[in-house]
């Protein structure tokens, strides 16, 4: 009996040790190390994951804690392990929900196809994804522009946080959202009273257009608008050139549009050259009276409202000043006078 008891000592003294050194003692990553823990992962397959990286010490170890603590259930999610910690610490970290958060910072005037590269670049996933989506899921903004062939001009640029657990169409889906609720902000849409929406979920019925043909023009003018200046207080003066030009009929002949025409098929070389003027596309607003076929980036806050409420001019043309500003006027001897002045301070 004797004997018995010095074994079962011996054993509780052995089994106390290894999980002294299985979970108390701390291990130091060799490097940055993610983690990708995805949803319905069981623990015994997230000791796994976290043994392979080299996080934890022992698999059966960590199973032992957890199922000390089993009412605490450990949240799916990416996560980064870059300083000393203990499978205790790791443990505590899953529970929490301590997931790494990627952060993609999407400018007003970037188009899809930029977007598409931030999000890779991002490590969310293949800008091919992402694009595939923004040309084909229009069901996200089919109550606000059923006309729309793509999701370009609704993907709002802000500052993003994304988790590698979410899906492309997820993140596409907040864009959206967000458009939605700054469109509502500035009254490009009113909310359908008794409407209630999930907070996971865009809000695909919970605004309804004030015209639908309408938030489509908007949208392509403030587009445009957005790619011409990067001065907020000189959106509105734009805004009333091109709509000054719609009026009369003339070719809005903005360089932007011809540069998305080409990127659309594969074309752009990175400037553009007389030559160009001539592209074969719908969204060459030289060659094509009126508003291309639709928005050819995503426009921010006040490019919108610029759209919404132009500024009463009789202006018809606008060159820049050298100066990060620009230069109006009513007749093409103005302009071509405000050409020549820039030309000048260009070439100093």
């Amino acid at each position: 009996m004797r004997a018995f008891f010095t074994f079962l000592f011996l054993a509780i003294i052995a089994f106390g040790g290894f999980l002294a050194w299985a979970l108390w003692l701390p291990v130091t990553p060799s490097e940055q190390k993610f983690v990708l823990l995805h949803p319905g992962y069981s623990t015994r397959r997230i000791a796994t994951e976290l043994k392979s990286a080299g996080v934890i010490r022992n698999a059966d170890a960590f199973i032992f804690w957890h199922f000390l603590h089993h009412k605490r259930s450990l949240k799916a999610g990416e996560y980064l392990f870059e300083k000393d910690a203990n499978a205790i610490n790791v443990h505590s970290r899953l529970v929490r929900g301590d997931v790494y958060v990627h952060t993609v910072v999407i400018p007003e005037g970037f188009n899809m196809f930029d977007i598409a590269q931030a999000m890779q670049d991002a490590g969310l996933g293949s800008k091919q994804d992402f694009l595939n989506i923004a040309m084909s899921d229009t069901a996200l903004i089919a109550d606000l522009d059923p006309q729309a062939k793509t999701l370009e001009g609704y993907l709002f640029p802000n500052t993003y946080e994304f988790t590698r657990t979410q899906t492309m169409q997820e993140m596409v889906a907040a864009m959206v959202k967000q458009f939605h609720q700054v469109a509502r902000e500035i009254g490009l849409i009113s909310a359908t009273p008794g409407n209630a929406v999930s907070a996971k979920d865009p809000p695909l019925h919970a605004a309804q257009p004030v015209q639908s043909n309408d938030i489509h023009k908007i949208v392509t003018m403030a587009s445009i608008i957005e790619k011409e200046t990067g001065n907020p207080e000189e959106r509105s003066e734009v805004a009333s050139v091109y709509y000054n030009r719609l009026a009369k009929n003339i070719a809005l002949g903005a360089d932007p549009c011809v540069i998305y025409a080409e990127l659309l098929q594969g074309a752009y070389t990175g400037a553009l050259h007389h030559a160009d003027m001539q592209f074969g596309s719908a969204y060459n607003t030289y060659t094509h009276l009126g508003l291309p076929p639709g928005p050819i980036g995503n426009p921010g806050k006040t490019s919108l409202e610029a759209a919404m409420h132009p500024a009463t001019t009789n202006y018809y043309y606008f060159v820049a000043d050298g100066n990060g500003h620009h230069r109006f006027a009513s007749t093409l001897e103005d302009h071509n006078r405000n050409v020549a002045a820039y030309r000048k301070a260009m070439a100093r």
